[in-house]
């Protein structure tokens, strides 16, 4: 049996998953007696939970509302999944990045040591907008080895699924045989998870579905950290995934910051990298085939524009500036 402090972890989490619950199936759940499952709601109130009993042919409990936040606790996988839903939030350009931001830092400082080593080593980078489906679910104890790996600088071993429909830079030769890689990054890209990691048995780096990767135990040893060409996460994978071999950005590149929330330029940003600075501000990294394309790409939007760099995106703003400067001031000519 569970000892007290594990349960009552356990129980909170239950109720929280569902509006109601019997109390015979908490008690299965928990195995424990009905009764123990009643002091533990009793304890439970104590600490400030609004849990109400309901009546019925099943009885059970269920976690209400209150006016007051009571002490959170979270168990491993919770922990996680919070600490991946506020990083993202930090990025979604939604408008509440500095909220998120703020609410990581401070559930990070009340929890204890071990589950806040594990928010730590969990660093993820979005390089694209979500999908509009959800992608394919990966387990939290997944993303987690892997953080852990790459913080600590430690050869991955792991066996990788393979996959029906092949997809950009995914290796699927000799699939189930256990693979080693010295992790660098984990990256999400429209909706899907992957990892970004040099590939000791192919001599290159690769890209892999978090969601089909399995890792194994112990780690491998550890690795001094390879510089990763270009040393631009979101320009190299971006760049994999339009099947390049080397960094495979864009022959022109540029950075803008634009007076829009992240959110209203996001949703039409393919592979671009969008970063909120502020609520109506955010700044834009794009690529194109020719720097006027990429101008005329970021004149679009509807909003003021501060050119960062190189000087011939600038250039291309202004030779643009002066094609439409004397598109206006030409007449119109009926025919």
């Amino acid at each position: 049996m569970q000892k007290t402090s594990a349960r009552l972890l356990s129980l909170l989490s239950l109720l929280q998953v569902r509006r109601d619950w019997p109390g015979d199936q908490l008690a299965e759940r928990l195995d424990v007696t009905s009764r123990t499952v009643r002091r533990d709601i009793g304890r439970l109130r104590e600490l400030g939970y609004p849990i109400v009993a309901f009546k019925g042919p099943d009885g059970g409990y269920r976690l209400d509302a209150g006016s007051q936040l009571p002490p959170l606790l979270f168990d491993d996988e919770q922990a996680v999944a919070l600490a991946v839903a506020l990083q993202m939030a930090t990025i979604a350009g939604a408008g509440i990045e500095e909220a998120a931001a703020r609410a990581l830092t401070t559930v990070r400082q009340v929890m204890p040591p071990r589950l806040r080593h594990r928010i730590d080593i969990l660093r993820v980078t979005a390089l694209a907008p979500p999908a509009t489906r959800p992608g394919p679910q990966v387990d939290s104890s997944v993303l987690t080895a892997l953080s852990a790996a790459i913080h600590a600088a430690e050869v991955l071993r792991f066996d990788y699924a393979p996959t029906c429909q092949p997809e950009p830079d995914q290796d699927h030769s000799a699939p189930n045989l256990p693979r080693r890689a010295q992790p660098h990054h984990l990256v999400t890209w429209g909706g899907r998870w992957y990892l970004l990691a040099w590939d000791l048995d192919r001599g290159d780096w690769r890209t892999f579905r978090a969601d089909r990767i399995r890792p194994r135990t112990p780690s491998g040893p550890r690795f001094t950290r390879r510089e990763l060409p270009g040393g631009d996460v979101a320009a190299f994978v971006t760049g994999r995934f339009r099947g390049s071999d080397g960094p495979g950005d864009w022959p022109c590149r540029g950075e803008v910051i634009l007076n829009l929330p992240a959110s209203a330029v996001a949703p039409f940003i393919r592979d671009g990298l969008v970063e909120a600075l502020g609520p109506d501000r955010c700044r834009l990294t794009q690529g194109s085939w020719s720097w006027l394309g990429l101008a005329a790409a970021i004149g679009r939007f509807d909003a003021d524009i501060e050119v960062v760099g190189p000087l011939e995106l600038k250039e291309a703003f202004a030779h643009l500036a002066r094609r439409y400067a004397k598109a206006a001031a030409d007449g119109y000519t009926a025919p």
